[in-house]
């Protein structure tokens, strides 16, 4: 499904299916913040991350500070 299919009532289906029964005044909302949500996730997939490693790997604290003031 793409973001432009999902209609406020879709995105009331959803929920219910979900156990989030929305009361009517939400369905636009919702549907609005599902579409962003959406187009955000998008952008993200298109990175590449190559040989990034595990957020695991990383150790707070460790690092050198070399930068000049």
């Amino acid at each position: 499904m793409s973001v432009e299919e999902l209609t406020p009532p879709e995105a009331a289906r959803w929920a219910a299916r979900s156990g989030l029964p929305l009361s009517a005044d939400r369905h636009a909302a919702v549907a609005a913040t599902a579409a962003h949500i959406h187009s955000v996730v998008a952008v993200l997939r298109e990175l590449d991350f190559g040989d990034t490693p595990p957020a695991g790997v990383f150790r707070a604290g460790e690092e050198t500070h070399d930068a000049a003031v």
